[in-house]
């Protein structure tokens, strides 16, 4: 089973790597820790650990707040929001041969518009009566 992008938050007390590279909340590195050294200081400042880069040796954890952690989500589901969709998106338009110009005009900018969105645009023209 592919492993999922976990969702981003506290990651409590099971960590499992031996050492941490660990981020106070102000944002300064405190260096290589072990997991229990980390787990010590979470505990001692009531923060929790979060992991930010898994893939890199040793992995990232910041200490943070409960609040810090709740706004950081909040972030990351706003730029989810505004990131388009992965897959591809066809728009299909379909006009007669007859058309009038300002009329195709408008369809052309429409077509630029998608473009721009990196869609895939499929134009059909139809044979006047």
């Amino acid at each position: 089973e592919p492993k999922r992008q976990a969702a981003f938050g506290s990651v409590g007390r099971r960590i499992p790597y031996r050492i941490l590279h660990v981020i106070s909340q102000d944002g300064e590195s405190l260096g290589n820790m072990h997991r229990a050294e980390a787990l010590k200081l979470m505990d001692q400042h009531g923060l929790k650990l979060v992991l930010l880069r898994e893939n890199v040796d040793p992995p990232v954890y910041r200490l943070m707040t409960g609040q810090q952690i709740h706004e950081e989500q909040l972030k990351r589901a706003e730029k989810q929001k505004a990131s388009p969709k992965q897959g591809m998106y066809i728009k299909e338009l379909s006009f007669s041969s007859a058309i009038a110009k300002n009329d195709l005009e408008t369809k052309t900018k429409q077509i630029a518009q998608w473009i721009e969105k990196k869609y895939h645009v499929k134009i059909t023209i139809r044979q006047a009566k």
